[in-house]
């Protein structure tokens, strides 16, 4: 895992490509190769924690990607350093110039910066390209700016990527990330409900920052941190309105065909296709039913996914 960093402790000089890229798609890759084409600096990929809108507009912004989880995805790009710039009213209030020469020139000894065509920085949103080009020039820093990557359905974006993921549709959100969507969770112990009707569920703290899929059944993968081998699963993720109405929204996991104690372990869990949505039943007896059902469909989808 690459050092994940203030920018006070980041190793200087820096290469650095700016911005959120969150989701880390094909369109944020274009900004981060920028960087490593002329290496003039440590390759290190700079964003701010937490989101801008978060502090100015009280705003949730839930991330594509965890810190932690980027610095896995930025390692085979061939960054060095995921740099997490602190994000407060005071920095909000620095003007776009003064961001450039305290931040990026004094702190991290910028050699070159590279942006997105859309990157906007300083008190107010007044930075934009041509700023950022011109105080670079002043310096002496050499500035890359990469345009807009577009397919035909418009701008790649993270905001498509959270559309994709809201509508349970996680082949679509696969294509836009050129990856699998996943996410991580210990396991916690539950009140032992799924047990009760023939189906013990692993029940799963997820980081209260990590941006879900719509709530529903999921065929998916389920693997154990420290252990490459990926188990067939089903999961549920929502509320659990037949068995505890009163629960709140939760991701259970029910792994198929093994019994293991995974109470305390961290799984890595890969949602493959909506199942279906949640829905209240009469008696246990007829979600039991829906849950053998469920079982056999996540199996011929998981199994079509090898």
């Amino acid at each position: 895992m690459i050092p994940l960093c203030a920018p006070e402790n980041a190793k200087l000089p820096t290469a650095l490509a700016l911005g959120s890229f969150d989701g880390l798609h094909l369109g944020h890759k274009k900004v981060i190769k920028a960087i490593l084409k002329d290496p003039i600096g440590v390759p290190t990929v700079v964003s701010f924690w937490p989101h801008p809108r978060e502090v100015l507009f009280g705003e949730s912004r839930l991330r594509l990607d965890l810190p932690t989880e980027k610095t896995l995805l930025l390692k085979p790009l061939g960054i060095e350093q995921l740099v997490l710039v602190p994000f407060d009213k005071a920095l909000a209030a620095k003007s776009a110039e003064t961001f450039v020469n305290e931040i990026l020139v004094n702190t991290l000894q910028a050699k070159h910066i590279a942006v997105g065509e859309n990157f906007r920085f300083g008190h107010n949103r007044e930075g934009d390209i041509f700023t950022l080009k011109k105080i670079g020039d002043s310096l002496g820093i050499k500035v890359t700016i990469i345009p807009i990557l577009e397919d035909h359905h418009g701008r790649l974006s993270s905001s498509r990527i959270r559309k994709a993921l809201s509508e349970g549709d996680l082949v679509y959100a696969k294509n836009l990330l050129n990856r699998p969507y996943t996410f991580q969770g210990i396991v916690e112990k539950g009140k032992g409900l799924g047990r009760g009707i023939g189906w013990p569920t692993a029940n799963m703290k997820i980081d209260g920052r990590k941006f879900l899929p719509s709530l529903g059944v999921y065929a998916a993968w389920a693997s154990i941190k420290n252990n490459k081998e990926r188990f067939f699963a089903v999961m549920n993720l929502g509320p659990q309105p037949t068995v505890d109405p009163n629960s709140s929204s939760a991701v259970e996991v029910h792994l198929l065909d093994r019994e293991i104690n995974l109470l305390g372990k961290e799984l890595t869990i890969e949602p493959v296709k909506r199942i279906r949505l949640q829905e209240k039943f009469e008696n246990f007896e007829a979600l039991s039913k829906q849950i053998s059902l469920d079982a056999m469909e996540a199996r011929e989808i998981l199994k079509n996914n090898l």
